[in-house]
Parts: C-alpha cells; sequence; structure tokens
C-alpha cells in the first residue's frame, strides 16, 4: 500500500504554496497601511500622556522666581595625591 507521488500532485501542491504565498502578499498590502496607522496612534498616545507634564508650563505671578534645575555639585576628593611637575629631558 505504498503511494507514489505523482506529477499532477506535485504540480497541485506547487500551485496551492504559490496561491497562499500571493494571497499573503496581497492581502498583506492591503492591511498593512491600516495596522500601521493603528500601532502609530496607539504609540502617538502613549508618549503623549507620558510627557504631558513637561509640555504644559506651571503658570506664575509676576514677580515669582522658580528654578527648573538644581545644579550638581562636583564631590571633591583630596585623597588624589600630590601634584608633582615634572620636565622632559631629551
Amino acid at each position: 500500500m505504498l503511494q507514489e507521488a505523482s506529477a499532477v500532485g506535485l504540480v497541485r501542491t506547487i500551485l496551492i504554496i504559490l496561491l497562499i504565498y500571493f494571497g499573503i502578499k496581497i492581502l498583506s498590502r492591503l492591511f498593512a497601511p491600516i495596522l500601521m496607522k493603528y500601532v502609530v496612534k496607539k504609540a502617538e498616545k502613549k508618549f503623549g500622556t507620558q510627557f504631558e507634564g513637561f509640555q504644559k508650563p506651571k503658570e506664575q505671578k509676576e514677580g515669582e522666581i522658580s528654578i527648573d534645575k538644581i545644579p550638581k555639585t562636583k564631590p571633591s576628593n583630596k585623597d588624589v595625591g600630590e601634584y608633582v611637575d615634572y620636565e622632559e629631558i631629551d
């Protein structure tokens, strides 16, 4: 009961594979722009809510002072050692 592969069966299988391939290719061209719009809109909404506080400055009364950035102080390391001045000898 061993079945042999016939030429008709092989051609039929190749045609089915090609139809599936081109079908996916055509459908992806139709639905890719819709999918991309959805992804972009979702990302835009996420970033918009994440950075909402940075875009709206606080209202200030005239004469008020606000400091937005605190300057970083560099820690001094006095245990570095002694500085030795040297000269090059030719």
